[in-house]
């Protein structure tokens, strides 16, 4: 795509970059689609693995985060599965494929923690997204901060 921005993704290495990741979770779920800032936010983003994806400008264009280990367990059920999560990309970088290589990014982190899958609750209108990158809805759907979600896994 001309005039499209370069970017690079990559884990969270300090301050900054999860200050960036929190920044593109505020702009896309709370100030888009109403998700109350103290939903958004939760106990496990200090010991999650964040993924950002950034302009060669420095532009955080999107984030999402990977549970593992216990944080997961409770989502997951299983300690091999790890829970990708708060996937957000910028309204000025959809249809980059920016969404598809923060997944990648994600897995890849749960491939060197060791973990044999990715487990993830979409919103209902990303179904086709995941779906497109290897996963498999199942269970019901459900709604969370009242927006519909439904389960899906991919085997790394």
């Amino acid at each position: 795509m001309t005039g499209a921005p370069a970017y690079t993704v990559r884990v969270a290495a300090d301050l900054a970059d999860r200050e960036a990741c929190f920044a593109v979770r505020k702009e896309v779920f709370v100030g888009e689609q109403g998700v109350p800032e103290d939903l958004e936010y939760d106990e496990h983003d200090a010991g999650a693995v964040h993924v950002l994806a950034v302009a060669d400008d420095g532009r955080p264009l999107g984030a999402g985060r990977l549970l593992y280990g216990e944080a997961a367990a409770p989502r997951t059920g299983d300690p091999s599965t790890g829970s990708l999560g708060r996937l957000a990309v910028t309204r000025e970088a959809r249809g980059l494929g920016v969404g598809a290589a923060l997944v990648r990014g994600i897995e890849d982190a749960a491939r060197a923690r060791g973990l044999a899958a990715v487990d993830l609750h979409a919103q209902t209108h990303a179904l086709g997204f995941y779906e497109r990158l290897g996963y498999k809805a199942y269970g019901p759907e459900d709604l969370e901060a009242g927006i519909a979600h439904r389960s899906m896994r991919r085997s790394l």
